[in-house]
């Protein structure tokens, strides 16, 4: 069975999420889940060190996003030959910005600033592991299965 590529940052089922922080002095909420590991909050007005997880939104707002036409360095693992893919930087109802992989199949003609995005799982190109990326809903986009992207 696959495992999270990165385990404790989110997670997987029919209805995964990403896995953040929440400062439980000033609410601020982070991601990744690294706070309590650092002891204090960053956020300048804050001196908590305290850190609850919580759950993050499973959509968000399409913030910026690009694509990588190049093969990034090691130790990125990447498949023979390599595919370019794009990245997605989506805002959260939290306030928070995360970027990530736009999901298997859509490239940056099926996002657009504003755009509504979904948190998916999908397996890595190479290996086992399990990672995050998101699902550009609206987009028109038809799916493998025939199936519209916006359900």
């Amino acid at each position: 069975m696959s495992a999270p590529a990165i385990e404790g940052w989110f997670t997987t089922g029919p209805d995964p999420s990403l896995t953040g922080e929440r400062c439980t002095s000033c609410a601020t909420v982070y991601f990744p889940p690294t706070m309590s590991a650092a002891g204090f909050c960053r956020h300048p007005a804050c001196d908590g060190e305290e850190f609850e997880r919580v759950p993050l939104s499973r959509r968000g707002r399409v913030w910026s996003y690009t694509d990588a036409q190049y093969q990034p360095p090691a130790p990125y693992a990447a498949a023979e030959p390599f595919e370019p893919f794009a990245l997605a930087a989506v805002e959260l109802p939290e306030g928070i910005v995360v970027l990530g992989q736009v999901a298997r199949g859509y490239g940056v003609a099926d996002l657009s600033v504003g755009a509504e995005a979904e948190l998916v799982v999908e397996p890595e190109a190479v290996g086992d592991a399990l990672m995050w990326k998101w699902l550009p809903l609206g987009s028109g986009h038809v799916t493998e299965l025939g199936e519209e992207a916006d359900q």
